[in-house]
Protein backbone atom coordinates (compact mmCIF):
# COMPACT_ATOMS: atom_id res chain seq x y z
CA UNK A 1 0.00 0.00 0.00
CA UNK A 2 1.30 3.24 -1.04
CA UNK A 3 2.69 6.13 1.56
CA UNK A 4 -0.19 8.08 -0.14
CA UNK A 5 -3.50 5.47 0.88
CA UNK A 6 -1.61 5.24 4.19
CA UNK A 7 -1.62 8.81 5.07
CA UNK A 8 -5.61 8.70 3.89
CA UNK A 9 -6.45 5.95 5.98
CA UNK A 10 -4.46 7.02 8.93
CA UNK A 11 -5.76 10.53 8.30
CA UNK A 12 -9.55 9.24 8.76
CA UNK A 13 -9.03 6.89 11.48
CA UNK A 14 -7.45 9.67 13.82
CA UNK A 15 -9.71 10.42 16.93
CA UNK A 16 -11.25 14.07 16.93
CA UNK A 17 -10.06 14.89 20.33
CA UNK A 18 -6.94 16.81 20.10
CA UNK A 19 -4.98 15.52 23.14
CA UNK A 20 -1.37 17.34 23.58
CA UNK A 21 1.87 15.72 23.74
CA UNK A 22 4.05 16.86 26.08
CA UNK A 23 7.22 16.31 24.40
CA UNK A 24 9.87 17.57 22.09
CA UNK A 25 9.99 21.02 24.11
CA UNK A 26 6.20 21.62 22.54
CA UNK A 27 4.98 22.75 26.35
CA UNK A 28 4.71 22.06 29.95
CA UNK A 29 1.29 23.06 30.38
CA UNK A 30 -2.46 20.83 30.56
CA UNK A 31 -3.57 23.13 27.19
CA UNK A 32 -2.80 23.26 23.55
CA UNK A 33 0.00 25.77 22.98
CA UNK A 34 -1.18 29.35 20.88
CA UNK A 35 -1.22 31.02 18.33
CA UNK A 36 0.41 34.67 18.56
CA UNK A 37 -1.64 37.83 17.34
CA UNK A 38 0.71 38.88 14.57
CA UNK A 39 3.29 36.33 12.81
CA UNK A 40 4.92 37.25 9.59
CA UNK A 41 6.11 34.79 6.61
CA UNK A 42 7.80 35.41 3.49
CA UNK A 43 7.09 33.99 0.16
CA UNK A 44 7.34 34.47 -3.59
CA UNK A 45 5.93 37.65 -5.59
CA UNK A 46 2.99 38.74 -5.42
CA UNK A 47 0.52 37.06 -8.03
CA UNK A 48 2.40 33.66 -7.44
CA UNK A 49 0.68 30.53 -5.90
CA UNK A 50 3.10 30.23 -3.33
CA UNK A 51 2.45 33.97 -2.32
CA UNK A 52 -1.40 32.69 -2.66
CA UNK A 53 -1.50 30.00 -0.87
CA UNK A 54 0.43 31.88 2.43
CA UNK A 55 -2.64 34.44 2.15
CA UNK A 56 -5.38 31.93 2.02
CA UNK A 57 -3.77 30.49 4.49
CA UNK A 58 -3.56 34.04 6.22
CA UNK A 59 -7.53 34.63 6.46
CA UNK A 60 -7.67 31.29 7.70
CA UNK A 61 -5.62 32.53 11.12
CA UNK A 62 -7.83 36.16 10.79
CA UNK A 63 -10.77 33.98 10.58
CA UNK A 64 -10.43 31.19 12.78
CA UNK A 65 -7.81 32.45 15.46
CA UNK A 66 -7.94 36.38 15.36
CA UNK A 67 -4.06 36.14 14.17
CA UNK A 68 -2.72 38.98 11.87
CA UNK A 69 0.01 37.12 9.06
CA UNK A 70 1.82 39.56 7.00
CA UNK A 71 3.29 38.03 4.11
CA UNK A 72 6.30 39.51 2.92
CA UNK A 73 7.28 38.85 -0.79
CA UNK A 74 10.72 38.08 -2.19
CA UNK A 75 11.84 38.55 -6.01
CA UNK A 76 14.07 35.26 -5.31
CA UNK A 77 15.38 32.26 -2.73
CA UNK A 78 17.26 34.40 -1.16
CA UNK A 79 15.27 36.85 -0.69
CA UNK A 80 13.18 34.57 0.89
CA UNK A 81 15.24 32.99 3.04
CA UNK A 82 17.27 35.97 4.13
CA UNK A 83 14.40 37.45 6.66
CA UNK A 84 14.21 34.06 8.38
CA UNK A 85 17.84 34.19 8.98
CA UNK A 86 17.82 37.75 10.28
CA UNK A 87 14.25 37.08 12.55
CA UNK A 88 12.29 39.30 10.15
CA UNK A 89 9.63 36.26 9.74
CA UNK A 90 9.00 32.81 11.55
CA UNK A 91 8.60 30.90 9.00
CA UNK A 92 8.92 30.75 5.00
CA UNK A 93 6.78 29.60 2.18
CA UNK A 94 9.85 28.73 -0.12
CA UNK A 95 10.38 26.08 -2.58
CA UNK A 96 13.23 23.90 -2.83
CA UNK A 97 15.98 26.66 -2.51
CA UNK A 98 14.92 24.85 1.32
CA UNK A 99 16.53 22.13 0.54
CA UNK A 100 20.04 23.95 -0.93
CA UNK A 101 20.24 25.98 1.68
CA UNK A 102 20.83 22.80 4.28
CA UNK A 103 22.65 21.52 2.16
CA UNK A 104 25.11 24.57 1.85
CA UNK A 105 25.12 24.64 -2.47
CA UNK A 106 24.65 27.01 -5.21
CA UNK A 107 23.42 30.38 -3.81
CA UNK A 108 24.66 29.16 -0.06
CA UNK A 109 28.15 28.77 -0.95
CA UNK A 110 28.77 32.12 0.28
CA UNK A 111 30.27 33.26 3.46
CA UNK A 112 27.49 34.72 4.62
CA UNK A 113 25.71 31.50 4.48
CA UNK A 114 26.91 28.42 4.62
CA UNK A 115 24.31 25.23 5.47
CA UNK A 116 21.68 26.00 7.54
CA UNK A 117 19.56 23.60 10.39
CA UNK A 118 16.42 24.62 8.41
CA UNK A 119 13.37 22.56 9.17
CA UNK A 120 10.09 21.55 7.60
CA UNK A 121 6.31 22.33 9.50
CA UNK A 122 4.32 21.21 6.38
CA UNK A 123 4.47 21.76 2.64
CA UNK A 124 1.89 22.05 -0.36
CA UNK A 125 1.95 19.02 -2.41
CA UNK A 126 -0.99 19.53 -4.80
CA UNK A 127 -1.79 18.31 -8.84
CA UNK A 128 0.44 20.57 -10.24
CA UNK A 129 3.50 19.85 -11.59
CA UNK A 130 7.06 22.64 -11.96
CA UNK A 131 7.91 22.78 -15.55
CA UNK A 132 9.34 25.15 -18.73
CA UNK A 133 6.12 26.65 -20.51
CA UNK A 134 6.25 28.14 -24.45
CA UNK A 135 3.94 30.04 -26.60
CA UNK A 136 1.38 27.58 -27.86
CA UNK A 137 1.67 29.29 -31.32
CA UNK A 138 5.68 28.85 -31.43
CA UNK A 139 7.80 26.36 -33.48
CA UNK A 140 8.81 24.89 -29.64
CA UNK A 141 7.53 21.37 -29.49
CA UNK A 142 10.15 19.19 -27.22
CA UNK A 143 12.84 20.47 -24.89
CA UNK A 144 15.48 19.45 -27.43
CA UNK A 145 13.79 22.42 -29.33
CA UNK A 146 15.25 24.94 -26.69
CA UNK A 147 18.61 24.35 -28.68
CA UNK A 148 19.80 28.03 -29.51
CA UNK A 149 16.61 29.93 -27.64
CA UNK A 150 16.41 32.56 -25.08
CA UNK A 151 16.21 30.89 -21.74
CA UNK A 152 16.16 32.76 -18.92
CA UNK A 153 18.31 32.54 -15.62
CA UNK A 154 16.90 34.46 -12.50
CA UNK A 155 19.81 35.87 -10.05
CA UNK A 156 19.48 34.35 -6.55
CA UNK A 157 17.12 31.97 -7.63
CA UNK A 158 18.78 28.48 -7.45
CA UNK A 159 15.52 26.73 -7.32
CA UNK A 160 14.33 27.96 -10.32
CA UNK A 161 17.95 27.42 -12.38
CA UNK A 162 18.43 24.19 -11.24
CA UNK A 163 15.06 22.85 -11.97
CA UNK A 164 15.28 24.90 -15.59
CA UNK A 165 18.73 22.88 -15.83
CA UNK A 166 17.37 19.50 -14.79
CA UNK A 167 14.67 20.02 -17.17
CA UNK A 168 16.94 21.36 -20.18
CA UNK A 169 19.42 17.79 -19.54
CA UNK A 170 16.24 15.90 -19.96
CA UNK A 171 16.25 16.85 -23.79
CA UNK A 172 19.66 16.40 -23.75
CA UNK A 173 20.53 20.05 -23.48
CA UNK A 174 22.92 22.45 -21.08
CA UNK A 175 23.33 25.82 -20.49
CA UNK A 176 26.15 26.08 -23.12
CA UNK A 177 23.46 25.31 -26.23
CA UNK A 178 20.78 27.96 -24.99
CA UNK A 179 21.08 31.88 -25.24
CA UNK A 180 20.84 32.41 -21.47
CA UNK A 181 19.43 35.63 -20.59
CA UNK A 182 19.14 36.53 -16.61
CA UNK A 183 16.92 38.37 -14.64
CA UNK A 184 16.21 40.14 -11.15
CA UNK A 185 13.58 38.17 -10.59
CA UNK A 186 10.74 35.92 -11.13
CA UNK A 187 8.27 38.24 -12.00
CA UNK A 188 10.38 39.86 -14.32
CA UNK A 189 10.99 36.46 -16.07
CA UNK A 190 7.87 36.26 -16.87
CA UNK A 191 6.98 39.79 -17.61
CA UNK A 192 9.31 39.48 -20.22
CA UNK A 193 8.05 35.75 -21.07
CA UNK A 194 4.60 37.45 -21.96
CA UNK A 195 5.84 40.23 -24.04
CA UNK A 196 7.60 37.34 -26.27
CA UNK A 197 11.25 38.83 -25.35
CA UNK A 198 12.07 35.25 -24.30
CA UNK A 199 11.40 31.74 -25.37
CA UNK A 200 10.32 29.76 -22.49
CA UNK A 201 10.11 30.31 -18.39
CA UNK A 202 9.98 28.11 -15.65
CA UNK A 203 7.03 28.25 -13.34
CA UNK A 204 4.46 26.09 -11.18
CA UNK A 205 1.71 25.17 -13.55
CA UNK A 206 -0.49 26.94 -10.93
CA UNK A 207 1.07 30.13 -10.81
CA UNK A 208 -0.40 33.55 -11.73
CA UNK A 209 1.79 34.66 -13.94
CA UNK A 210 1.08 31.49 -16.07
CA UNK A 211 -2.44 32.44 -16.49
CA UNK A 212 -1.36 35.44 -18.22
CA UNK A 213 0.66 34.14 -20.85
CA UNK A 214 -2.83 31.80 -21.24
CA UNK A 215 -4.93 34.44 -21.71
CA UNK A 216 -2.89 36.15 -23.93
CA UNK A 217 -3.31 35.35 -27.84
CA UNK A 218 -0.04 33.44 -28.12
CA UNK A 219 -1.33 30.94 -25.32
CA UNK A 220 0.61 28.69 -23.48
CA UNK A 221 1.94 24.59 -23.90
CA UNK A 222 4.10 22.86 -21.31
CA UNK A 223 7.24 21.17 -22.77
CA UNK A 224 6.56 17.46 -21.65
CA UNK A 225 9.40 15.30 -19.28
CA UNK A 226 8.16 12.16 -20.59
CA UNK A 227 7.60 9.50 -18.09
CA UNK A 228 9.02 6.28 -20.46
CA UNK A 229 12.22 7.48 -21.11
CA UNK A 230 14.64 6.72 -18.39
CA UNK A 231 17.58 8.36 -19.61
CA UNK A 232 15.34 12.12 -19.63
CA UNK A 233 14.89 11.07 -16.17
CA UNK A 234 18.87 9.62 -15.27
CA UNK A 235 20.06 12.99 -16.77
CA UNK A 236 17.25 14.83 -14.80
CA UNK A 237 17.88 13.51 -11.35
CA UNK A 238 21.41 14.01 -11.36
CA UNK A 239 21.07 17.88 -11.57
CA UNK A 240 17.53 17.79 -10.09
CA UNK A 241 16.87 14.70 -7.35
CA UNK A 242 14.49 16.15 -5.92
CA UNK A 243 11.94 15.87 -9.17
CA UNK A 244 10.27 13.34 -9.52
CA UNK A 245 8.11 11.76 -12.86
CA UNK A 246 4.02 13.09 -12.22
CA UNK A 247 0.98 13.90 -14.73
CA UNK A 248 -0.64 17.38 -13.65
CA UNK A 249 -4.13 17.80 -13.89
CA UNK A 250 -4.25 21.39 -12.59
CA UNK A 251 -2.93 24.46 -13.99
CA UNK A 252 -2.67 26.80 -16.90
CA UNK A 253 -3.65 25.06 -20.57
CA UNK A 254 -4.36 21.90 -18.39
CA UNK A 255 -6.79 19.78 -16.98
CA UNK A 256 -8.15 16.43 -15.97
CA UNK A 257 -8.57 16.00 -19.83
CA UNK A 258 -5.40 17.44 -20.68
CA UNK A 259 -3.03 16.69 -18.23
CA UNK A 260 0.68 17.59 -17.98
CA UNK A 261 3.70 14.63 -18.17
CA UNK A 262 6.34 16.42 -16.38
CA UNK A 263 7.81 16.08 -13.04
CA UNK A 264 7.06 17.94 -9.55
CA UNK A 265 8.27 18.01 -5.98
CA UNK A 266 6.34 20.38 -2.94
CA UNK A 267 5.82 23.57 -3.31
CA UNK A 268 5.43 25.70 -0.84
CA UNK A 269 7.47 24.17 1.73
CA UNK A 270 6.46 26.09 4.93
CA UNK A 271 10.00 26.46 6.57
CA UNK A 272 11.72 27.61 9.62
CA UNK A 273 14.81 27.15 11.51
CA UNK A 274 15.57 24.58 14.36
CA UNK A 275 15.71 27.28 17.26
CA UNK A 276 12.18 28.52 16.73
CA UNK A 277 9.70 27.84 19.45
CA UNK A 278 8.40 24.33 19.27
CA UNK A 279 4.93 25.62 21.08
CA UNK A 280 4.41 28.22 17.97
CA UNK A 281 5.58 25.78 15.33
CA UNK A 282 2.85 22.88 17.10
CA UNK A 283 0.51 25.48 17.01
CA UNK A 284 0.52 26.68 13.39
CA UNK A 285 0.75 22.75 11.92
CA UNK A 286 -2.26 22.66 14.18
CA UNK A 287 -4.03 25.61 12.90
CA UNK A 288 -3.59 24.82 9.39
CA UNK A 289 -4.22 21.19 9.60
CA UNK A 290 -7.84 22.04 11.07
CA UNK A 291 -8.59 25.32 9.11
CA UNK A 292 -7.68 23.46 5.75
CA UNK A 293 -11.76 23.37 4.58
CA UNK A 294 -11.74 27.61 5.27
CA UNK A 295 -8.02 27.78 2.80
CA UNK A 296 -8.25 24.71 0.15
CA UNK A 297 -10.03 26.69 -2.34
CA UNK A 298 -7.58 30.09 -2.17
CA UNK A 299 -5.20 28.99 -4.90
CA UNK A 300 -5.16 26.12 -7.45
CA UNK A 301 -2.60 24.15 -5.38
CA UNK A 302 -4.08 25.18 -1.83
CA UNK A 303 -5.39 21.62 -1.58
CA UNK A 304 -1.87 20.20 -1.13
CA UNK A 305 -1.79 21.42 2.47
CA UNK A 306 -4.14 18.29 3.25
CA UNK A 307 -2.89 16.38 5.93
CA UNK A 308 -3.11 13.13 3.68
CA UNK A 309 -0.98 14.91 1.42
CA UNK A 310 2.07 15.75 3.69
CA UNK A 311 5.43 13.94 2.41
CA UNK A 312 6.58 12.92 6.08
CA UNK A 313 9.81 11.16 4.35
CA UNK A 314 11.47 14.15 2.36
CA UNK A 315 15.25 15.30 1.78
CA UNK A 316 15.34 18.14 5.23
CA UNK A 317 14.07 17.22 9.09
CA UNK A 318 10.91 18.15 10.72
CA UNK A 319 10.66 20.39 13.49
CA UNK A 320 9.53 18.76 16.84
CA UNK A 321 6.99 21.14 17.17
CA UNK A 322 5.77 19.86 14.19
CA UNK A 323 6.36 16.35 14.71
CA UNK A 324 4.80 16.47 18.22
CA UNK A 325 1.55 17.18 16.26
CA UNK A 326 1.79 14.74 13.53
CA UNK A 327 2.32 12.33 16.74
CA UNK A 328 -0.63 13.24 18.82
CA UNK A 329 -2.53 12.38 15.31
CA UNK A 330 -1.09 8.91 15.24
CA UNK A 331 0.52 9.50 11.84
CA UNK A 332 4.43 9.84 12.90
CA UNK A 333 5.59 6.39 12.66
CA UNK A 334 9.17 4.53 13.72
CA UNK A 335 10.28 4.81 9.72
CA UNK A 336 9.61 8.27 10.01
CA UNK A 337 11.83 8.80 12.83
CA UNK A 338 14.23 6.66 11.85
CA UNK A 339 14.52 8.52 8.32
CA UNK A 340 14.25 12.08 10.65
CA UNK A 341 17.25 11.00 12.85
CA UNK A 342 18.98 10.35 9.38
CA UNK A 343 18.46 13.71 7.80
CA UNK A 344 19.49 15.27 11.44
CA UNK A 345 22.78 13.46 11.74
CA UNK A 346 23.46 14.82 7.67
CA UNK A 347 23.13 18.17 9.07
CA UNK A 348 24.99 17.55 12.15
CA UNK A 349 28.07 16.56 9.35
CA UNK A 350 27.28 19.49 7.05
CA UNK A 351 27.79 21.91 10.52
CA UNK A 352 30.96 20.52 10.83
CA UNK A 353 32.14 20.51 7.78
CA UNK A 354 31.59 23.97 7.37
CA UNK A 355 32.98 25.33 11.07
CA UNK A 356 36.21 22.94 10.13
CA UNK A 357 36.14 24.63 6.89
CA UNK A 358 35.55 28.41 7.93
CA UNK A 359 38.20 27.83 10.58
CA UNK A 360 40.93 27.04 7.94
CA UNK A 361 40.41 29.56 6.01
CA UNK A 362 41.76 32.38 8.52
CA UNK A 363 42.78 35.31 7.27
CA UNK A 364 42.83 33.77 3.55
CA UNK A 365 41.33 35.92 0.99
CA UNK A 366 39.92 33.63 -1.68
CA UNK A 367 38.34 34.78 -4.81
CA UNK A 368 34.57 33.28 -4.85
CA UNK A 369 35.52 30.34 -7.55
CA UNK A 370 38.26 29.38 -5.35
CA UNK A 371 35.95 29.91 -2.10
CA UNK A 372 32.99 27.75 -3.90
CA UNK A 373 35.64 25.03 -5.20
CA UNK A 374 37.12 24.60 -1.81
CA UNK A 375 33.91 24.30 0.06
CA UNK A 376 32.52 21.73 -2.15
CA UNK A 377 35.45 19.77 -1.77
CA UNK A 378 35.11 19.94 1.95
CA UNK A 379 31.43 19.04 1.79
CA UNK A 380 32.18 15.68 -0.60
CA UNK A 381 34.74 14.62 1.80
CA UNK A 382 32.91 14.94 4.86
CA UNK A 383 29.53 13.61 3.97
CA UNK A 384 31.04 10.50 1.86
CA UNK A 385 33.46 10.13 5.29
CA UNK A 386 30.12 9.72 6.88
CA UNK A 387 28.42 7.48 4.43
CA UNK A 388 26.27 10.19 2.60
CA UNK A 389 25.75 10.73 -0.95
CA UNK A 390 26.90 14.48 -1.71
CA UNK A 391 24.86 14.66 -4.38
CA UNK A 392 26.70 17.61 -6.05
CA UNK A 393 30.64 17.32 -5.68
CA UNK A 394 31.19 20.65 -7.48
CA UNK A 395 29.31 23.13 -9.50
Amino acid sequence: MSTYLINILKFGLRRVGFALVVCLSVSAQSVEPKLPRAMAWSAYNLGTTGYNQAVGIAKMLKDEHRVTLRVIPGKNDVSRLLPLMVNRVQFSANGVSTYFAQEGVFQFTSPRWGPIPVRLVMMSLGLSNQGIAVAANSDIERIADLRSKSVPYVLGAPALNVSTEAILACGGLTWADVQRVEFPGYGAMWNAMIAGQIDTAYATTVSGPTRRLEASPKGIQWLTMPHDDPACWQRANQIAPYLQPNFATRGAGISDAKPHEGGNYPYPILTTLATQDAGLVYALTRAIDLGFDQFKGADPGSMGWQMARQKFQWLVPYHSGAIAYFKSQGLWTQSMQNHQDGLLRRQAVLAKAWSTFIAAQGDAALDRADWDSAWMAQRAKYLTAAGFDPIWSSQ
